[in-house]
């Protein structure tokens, strides 16, 4: 998913990633691409700042953490995880099934 989930609220990201999760198949990558913000929210300025334009753009969207996106993972049942810094901003999480 590249940059889709900022969009959303809570549960509805939740529910995304649950679905991506029913249909892998074991050992399948779920990779998310986001401007992912580090967990003590004080390095990655372009993604706080995305934060912020979400609030204004949408009605529950808002960036997020590693540490955010890794429990939601791990809620809907993915094994491992791991970020991965890409150019600029932005980093590809990765969750394996």
């Amino acid at each position: 998913m590249g940059n889709v989930l900022h969009d959303w609220g809570l549960e509805e990201k939740k529910m995304l990633i649950k679905k991506a999760y029913d249909v892998l198949p074991l050992g399948g990558a779920f990779v998310v691409i986001e401007n992912i913000i580090d967990d003590n929210r004080s390095k990655n300025t372009f993604g706080l700042m995305m934060s912020l334009n979400m609030l204004i753009e949408t009605p529950a969207g808002f960036d997020f953490s590693k540490a955010d996106i890794d429990s939601w993972v791990k809620e809907a049942g993915f094994r491992e995880t791991s970020l991965m810094p890409l150019t600029g901003p932005t980093s590809a999480f990765i969750a394996i099934k």
